[in-house]
């Protein structure tokens, strides 16, 4: 098991640096403050360059699936090949708004805990930013931290080939629909839709960013039986976190107590970040984290809507090991 040191303390170290001579080094806690200003100031400069954008112009389609022209480019997507994995990479992946901002900053938690290593100010997205993005990833100290919402066929192939170690977040289909409308509404980033059942209409035909759910989740359901995939579900990690996040951190190899795990479940409940989101994600804050319920589905889907969910779960999912993972049965029925 890979060994992880921390160091601890507040303010500023002293540190020799030459005989007679000393200077002040920032302490862990002070890293990750300007860290946490940089990653605010890159969000601001992404959502400032958004208010002279035509709601045509929010969106591009790269190899028949559409992404956010401002946060993506094919110049970027063309880029991320040369992106090399380290086998000791942690890696989240997520269908959008099935739980990446709230896992994410649980990794950050647990690697800040273990190394007092803070987050690279950058977006953690790989497929985020301009390709000049890539060359500062590559010189990144280990461990990273990288985050994707790219269907599998779309991450570079050395995060397989290297056999880097991914974390897999799915969430149920219709609270997964219901999150994400209001994530486009409410988001300057994306065009908006009128009506929850013109969401709808694109959402189950895979005509919104990063395509088809179903698509997403028929192409992991393949990889349940790798070692380096660990799928886990929105919803168990609500019933019960301290549960998930040791699983995670086992996983990774990351060597947490007991009472850490406890301390990260009790810092990452939902409530809890988004009570801090303001102070982790400034202005998006409000964006990324709105209720974060189970069941909130159940106040916008029609009768129709629900037959028509079910009818692409049946075809797509019933009867696969993510399907069962899922609980379509508990979370899904009107």
């Amino acid at each position: 098991m890979k060994q992880y040191r921390g160091g601890g303390g507040a303010g500023y170290l002293r540190a020799i640096v030459s005989p007679g001579c000393y200077a002040l080094i920032k302490s862990p806690k002070a890293k990750m403050e300007e860290s946490r200003k940089l990653f605010l100031e890159n969000v601001e400069k992404v959502m400032s360059s958004a208010k002279d954008k035509a709601p045509a112009d929010l969106l591009f389609s790269y190899k028949g699936v559409l992404y956010p022209s401002i946060l993506c480019s094919p110049e970027m997507f063309q880029k991320l090949e040369s992106l090399e994995a380290r086998k000791d990479d942690v890696m989240l992946i997520a269908y959008p708004k099935c739980g990446t901002n709230w896992v994410i900053q649980i990794l950050h938690e647990m690697i800040f805990m273990l190394t007092n290593k803070p987050p690279a100010p950058d977006i953690s997205m790989i497929e985020f930013g301009t390709p000049d993005k890539i060359e500062r990833m590559n010189q990144q100290p280990s461990p990273r931290v990288l985050t994707s919402h790219l269907h599998p066929d779309n991450i570079p192939k050395s995060f397989f080939t290297n056999k880097t170690k991914k974390l897999v977040i799915f969430r149920n289909p219709k609270d997964t629909a219901v999150s994400y409308f209001h994530f486009y509404n409410n988001n300057a980033l994306l065009p908006n839709f009128s009506s929850w059942d013109e969401f709808f209409q694109h959402f189950i035909s895979g005509k919104v960013c990063w395509s088809s759910y179903f698509e997403h989740a028929c192409a992991w359901n393949e990889y349940l039986d790798d070692e380096n995939v660990l799928i886990v579900t929105y919803e168990d990690l609500k019933e019960n976190l301290v549960a998930g996040v040791k699983q995670i951190a086992e996983f990774f190899g990351l060597p947490l107590t007991q009472e850490q795990i406890q301390e990260i479940a009790d810092k990452s409940t939902f409530q809890n970040m988004k009570a801090k989101s303001r102070e982790t994600h400034g202005n998006f804050g409000h964006v990324v984290f709105r209720k974060g319920d189970i069941g909130d589905w159940k106040s916008y889907f029609s009768p129709a809507q629900n037959q028509e969910m079910d009818d692409s779960f049946n075809k797509y999912l019933a009867g696969t090991k993510l399907g069962a993972k899922l609980k379509y049965d508990v979370h899904c029925k009107a």
